[in-house]
Formats: C-alpha cells, structure tokens, sequence
C-alpha cells in the first residue's frame, strides 16, 4: 500500500476536518426562538451549488415560493451565478438555466405569479440593471421592463414627473394582485408603488396609470419603500418602511389603512405570510452587537425572535435581507438570506 507524506496526510485531516465543520455546523442542535417557535439550523451555504457559493458574499436579493398543492420550491437569484432552486423537501438545491442578461445583474428580491393561462411565472425586480424580468417557473426568459417612457401616465404627478424628468427606475420588490404587478422602488428618490399591467398571448408588460406613496414622514409615505406583500386571502398590500421600522398596508388601489409597528431600530426589510404567521427579516436589530433578528408573528403580535448570529453561531447573519416561511411534514422552516456579507441558512422547527 502507497504511504502518505506527513504533509499531504496533515492536508487531507485538515481538509476532512473542514467538511466534517461545514456539515455538524448544518445539523447543530443549538436553538434560537421562542416557545413553541424554536428552530435550529439544518442547511448553510456549505450545501448551495458551487456557483452560488463563490458569489454568496455580495448577496442582495430574496426568495419566491411556489404555494400550489405539492409544489412548494423556493426560488431565488444571485448576481454572477443565476437562479437557485431549492427542493420541495428543503433538502436540496439546483442552479436553474439562467438568461445572461439577467445573470449578471442583481436580482434584489423575487415572487411568483400563476397566471389566468394555467401557466407560472417567476418575476425579479433588479434594483442595478432598473428593470422588472419574468421567466418561467424553469428560469426561461419571457420579458422585461425598463423605466417608463416620457409621457407616460404614471397614475400620480409626482411618479409621472420623475420619470419625464429623466429619473431612474430602481425596483426593490414585486407583487402581484388582481391582474397588476406592484413594484416598490424605495432605494430611489421617488419611493412610490408603481404599477404594471401583464398581457397575454403574447406575454407582455406595461406601465400603468396608478402609483402611490412618495418619499416622507407622513402616513401613506415612506423613507425607503422596500419590500411588498400581499396576504394571502386578502385585498391588502404589506410594505415594508425600513428606517421606519413599520409594516405601512394599503389597498389595492394605493389607500393608507394602517402602520404595524415593530422594534424600534429593527430595519424590516420584508413581510412574509404563512397562515396566521408571518416572518420578517430585519436589517438589523435594537441590539447591533447581536447581529440581526427575523421576527416571527402570530396575527400581528411578536411570538418569537430569531438570532442567527448570537444564537446559531453564523457569523455573516449581521444583517437579514430576507426570510420566508416554509411547512413541510408538519414543521416550519425559516428560509434566510443575510447582507453585507451575504449569507444563507435553513432553520428547521424544534418539535417536542
């Protein structure tokens, strides 16, 4: 039998010392949470394609999820490597074929549409490359959109005025509701909710007349619009007001209905339902030396706190961009995605 030399036999221990880190870090037991909401994690990025972990550090983006009955994939995007593709067992991930143009620019969050055709759409806001992308549910190209064109009737003199004045588009999330697309641009100085209407057979995409909100302090504005839901069931629109640290809904034609409140000096970036629960990441937290919390509520009221970085050991979780809620077998798993530096992590449900 061939001898090792001493120095390749300390490399290959150093190397199976490495996996054997990576991996017991992925499966550790440590908690974090509350009550009957304690998680603990069981993927780190260790466990993304190769791709993804060599572009993982300047991650900026968010995640959609596939809801239909036994779907449920998790899709998102990251600049330089493309779409991943996370299982339906959240055991495993893929790259997904990705067009160039859209590879190479930031995809900052990510949602899903299923389309009166029977067919699904993903959809990405790219806050650098200030245009809206859809493909297929398999990362195909469909579409594009950029800023609007001079003389477009925005729906609102402020958002029709920046746009005629040459001002740029930079998207930062999407929703969709009742046949419209719903686009927050907060990293701009506009912060106004634009809208988009979808077409058909061909597959097209305009800019329509409403929009609202606008930069300011006043209810119905924001200081940076950031991120945008719809809860399931509902009419209603969850915007995210980050140095607010406020949930600020609307209805679907851009009225002011109320402020969730959350922790001052949290930074939420984005709100996300499962049932009577919903899960925010937040930028970061009332305490900074902790590193950033992701918040877990039960019909409006703070149920349990998430501390990836205090709790869990995961050094890069200093700052939470996004997270979203799975169920699967009958646990809960938190979906999230750390910034500067970019980072991602799975928390599975710690059931009794």
């Amino acid at each position: 039998m061939k001898r090792l030399s001493l120095s390749t036999l300390f490399l290959t221990l150093l190397a199976a010392s490495w996996f054997f880190t990576q991996n017991t870090t992925a499966q550790s037991n440590n908690p974090t949470g509350n009550g009957k909401l304690r998680f603990r994690t069981i993927m780190t990025s260790a466990q993304l394609p190769a791709e993804a972990q060599a572009v993982l550090k300047s991650a900026h983006g968010g995640f959609a999820v596939d809801m239909r009955p036994g779907k449920g994939e998790t899709s998102f995007a990251l600049k330089g490597a493309g779409i991943i593709q996370i299982s339906t067992d959240i055991k495993s991930t893929r790259m997904l074929p990705t067009p160039p143009e859209m590879k190479d620019a930031n995809m900052h969050n990510a949602n899903i549409w299923h389309a009166p055709d029977g067919n699904s759409y993903l959809l990405f806001p790219s806050n650098d490359a200030g245009k809206i992308f859809v493909t297929t549910i398999d990362g195909k190209f469909v579409a594009s959109l950029g800023a609007p064109a001079y003389g477009t009737d925005m729906g609102h003199p402020g958002a029709t005025d920046y746009f005629n004045g040459r001002g740029g588009l930079i998207p930062t999330d999407i929703e969709q509701l009742d046949g419209l697309f719903y686009v927050t641009t907060g990293y701009s100085n506009l912060d106004y909710v634009l809208t988009i209407k979808p077409t058909l057979n061909p597959f097209k995409l305009a800019w329509h007349d409403l929009s609202f909100g606008g930069k300011g302090m006043a209810p119905g504005q924001f200081m940076t619009g950031h991120g945008i839901t719809n809860p399931p069931g509902t009419k209603r629109l969850d915007i995210s007001d980050r140095p607010n640290s406020e949930i600020d809904r609307y209805t679907k034609f851009g009225q002011y209905i109320s402020t969730l409140k959350l922790p001052l000096g949290s930074l939420p970036c984005d709100i996300y339902y499962l049932n009577n629960y919903a899960v925010i990441g937040a930028l970061d937290g009332p305490d900074r030396s902790k590193g950033a919390p992701i918040y877990i509520l039960d019909n409006d009221k703070l149920v349990s706190t998430l501390m990836p970085k205090e709790d869990l050991g995961l050094p890069l979780f200093t700052h939470v961009h996004n997270a979203v809620m799975r169920e699967y077998n009958g646990k809960l798993y938190v979906i999230a995605q750390a910034w500067n530096p970019g980072d991602f992590a799975i928390f599975e449900q710690i059931v009794n």
